[in-house]
């Protein structure tokens, strides 16, 4: 216990050193629908911007076009700092988040990490794939985790891992597995004491929270920052600081950060089967990310799905998911 409280101690104050400033609960925390999103105007001072971001090469790819105009909307997104996902066992992940931290540093600023590579990942879905078997993810897990000590991250957990536990494709000794897994990914990031773990807990419109919150205890939220709502989802902030709050009350008041990153008009009408989540149109970019939310709880706004990446090859013409698509990134934008 005395351990515990003295981490808290440690990142309370880290946060001051950020220029964060703790908000106590009041009027808006009791209605979050007094929270309306803004249009991203100023890059974060806090947050760490990647200069080698899709959005940020196909920025420059315009401007040496000539397309000055279609540029400068693309930059809406590329200026902005947007979570760097890890997703492989490819040769060098664990240097790449090693640059990553490290330029982190050197910037005085902090990069936003997802960490996507649970086994049996997305049920087969859009972006199926993960680790081979448990062992191989616990070496993955572990080589990150070497790779930031000495460095500061916020680190999204595996988006839809607890979620599809509770409700997904996993026979029960799969669930099992996944959730040890998460455990285990929890408690080996934490040593390095600069990291901060969120751990994805769906969406207001997925599971319950009187659900969600058993399974988010037994994943090991405990030991973690919190937990991480709407990552790659389009569901308005208000519908997630109201849930993420109903969530909290589950595991013990867990802090949590809010995906915004194309939330700036609210979900897509359902009935559309994938078209409700995957590449919607007429979405728009949510709030800029930032550390200062005006909610003692939600610890962050983060832009943690790349604003203008495909969520997957949903309908004719659509990339692959995480690949860079134009047409919809220049929607996002204006």
């Amino acid at each position: 216990m005395a351990r515990r409280v003295r981490l808290s101690l440690i990142v309370s104050a880290a946060l001051v050193g950020l220029g964060t400033v703790a908000v106590a609960a009041g009027a808006r925390e009791r209605d979050p629908e007094l929270l309306t999103p803004s249009p991203p105007r100023a890059v974060s001072p806090h947050l760490y911007v990647d200069p080698s971001g899709a959005a940020v090469a196909a920025a420059r790819a315009l401007e040496r076009a000539g397309k000055r105009s279609e540029a400068t909307i693309i930059r809406r997104i590329a200026d902005q700092p947007a979570a760097v996902w890890f997703t492989d066992a490819a040769p060098g992940y664990a240097d790449r988040a090693r640059r990553l931290a490290a330029a982190g540093t050197a910037a005085r600023r902090m990069p936003v990490m997802a960490l996507y590579f649970i086994p049996y990942r997305d049920c087969s879905g859009h972006s199926a794939g993960g680790a081979a078997d448990a062992a191989a993810y616990r070496r993955w897990v572990s080589a990150l985790a070497g790779a930031l000590r000495g460095h500061r991250a916020i680190v999204v957990l595996e988006p839809d891992a607890v979620a599809q536990a509770v409700r997904g494709c996993l026979t029960p000794a799969r669930r099992t597995e996944r959730l040890a897994l998460l455990r285990y990914a929890i408690a080996t990031l934490r040593t390095a004491p600069g990291v901060r773990v969120y751990l994805d807990a769906g969406n207001p419109t997925w599971i319950p929270a009187a659900e969600i919150g058993p399974a988010l205890r037994t994943a090991g939220v405990g030991a973690a920052a919190g937990f991480a709502l709407n990552v790659a989802n389009f569901e308005t902030t208000g519908d997630n600081v109201r849930y993420g709050l109903a969530v909290s009350r589950t595991v013990g008041g867990k802090h949590f950060v809010v995906d915004t990153s194309r939330n700036g008009r609210g979900p897509a009408q359902r009935g559309a089967g994938d078209r409700h989540w995957c590449n919607p149109p007429g979405r728009k970019l949510g709030p800029v990310p930032t550390l200062s939310t005006g909610f003692s709880l939600v610890d962050a706004y983060l832009w943690v799905k790349r604003p203008g990446e495909s969520d997957g090859a949903c309908a004719p013409g659509h990339p692959a998911a995480g690949r860079w698509f134009p047409a919809y990134a220049l929607g996002l934008a204006r």
